[in-house]
């Protein structure tokens, strides 16, 4: 007997998976109408009766001269020197108020970390730098 060599099939048969997807989509629109959608409880924020503080501002001229600012009371710098800037950042600060850094391009970058090192020394928890954007 003759018997021809079986052909391989290069189709894949879809037709199953149409019907059970078309079950499927039958199931959900069915059911879709009788599931209540849940309110979702968001957090609430509070209101603040205090508003919030300014950061002092801490400046490093290029010579190395330090000038301390307060931006809540939008007052002037003043100079300060290195031993002083402790004492002068605690006298000044509020609880929990940041310190920024702002340094002219010429500075070290040895300056600017003990300028950063002395303020966490003296207990202040959020010092960061001051930068000018980019226009």
């Amino acid at each position: 007997m003759n018997r021809r060599p079986r052909k391989a099939m290069n189709q894949i048969n879809v037709v199953p998976y149409i019907d059970v997807m078309l079950v499927l989509l039958v199931i959900f629109m069915v059911t879709a109408p009788f599931v209540n959608p849940s309110q979702v409880e968001l957090p609430s924020v509070g209101k603040s009766t205090t508003p919030p503080t300014l950061p002092l501002e801490v400046t490093i001229k290029a010579d190395g001269s330090l000038w301390l600012r307060d931006r809540n009371t939008a007052g002037e710098p003043t100079p300060v020197a290195d031993s002083a800037l402790p004492a002068k950042v605690r006298k000044i600060a509020k609880v929990d108020q940041p310190v920024v850094i702002a340094a002219d391009k010429s500075v070290r970058y040895e300056v600017v970390m003990r300028v950063m090192d002395t303020l966490q020394r003296a207990g202040v928890a959020r010092v960061g730098l001051l930068v000018k954007p980019v226009p």
